[in-house]
């Protein structure tokens, strides 16, 4: 009977293995969406200097758009930068003068990212710092449609923003967080029939 258990035991680990390699794979559909709304959203700014990103994984990695990206989105320009990184040294120290620029010049606090990470291609950390750059720069900054003025500091973080806004345009549907509360699909379709 025992060794009955063990062998059924063993059939499920194996079933569940595919699901956990799926998820984690290169192409993993979650990649996929955000990879192509992330470039969008990129491009988006990028167009006011004549620039795009047709890869965001590999476009980044010179540190040149991204250099765009951020003179773009903060408004202030890099003095010094490598035009024409020929050298994985000159591709990092671009990227790295980014990075000390939005920690020191722009308070946005970068975690578990290092230019490296950019200039090797690491496409979830990349996704990462675009999503960092969109709650500060899209959803920190704007006032929304019906949303109070409030004080800078002691305010609201981006992310309570964001909530608030999904809670404004669903009042029906009980939405407290970004996690569980959109596992059943009604809060999304909800939220697509609102907008």
């Amino acid at each position: 009977m025992a060794e009955s258990e063990a062998q059924y035991y063993d059939e499920d680990e194996d079933e569940e293995m595919p699901l956990t390699e799926r998820d984690l794979a290169d192409d993993a559909q979650w990649k996929l969406i955000q990879k192509n709304t992330f470039t969008r959203w990129a491009n988006e700014h990028l167009k006011t200097v004549n620039k795009t990103i047709a890869d965001l994984e590999n476009d980044f990695s010179d540190g040149l758009r991204l250099v765009a990206l951020i003179e773009v989105l903060s408004g202030k320009k890099f003095k010094h930068v490598n035009r024409r990184p020929n050298f994985r040294t000159q591709k990092l120290e671009n990227v790295t003068r980014v990075l000390e620029f939005l920690e020191r010049d722009e308070g946005i606090r970068i975690v578990n990212i290092d230019s490296s990470d950019i200039v090797d291609s690491n496409l979830k950390l990349i996704l990462g710092l675009i999503w960092t750059l969109i709650l500060h720069y899209s959803i920190s900054m704007p006032m929304w449609e019906g949303e109070e003025p409030g004080p800078q500091e002691g305010g609201p973080t981006p992310k309570q923003r964001l909530l608030n806004w999904v809670q404004s345009k669903v009042p029906d549907i009980p939405i407290k967080n970004f996690n569980n509360d959109w596992n059943n699909g009604k809060a999304i379709g909800a939220l697509v029939d609102a907008v």
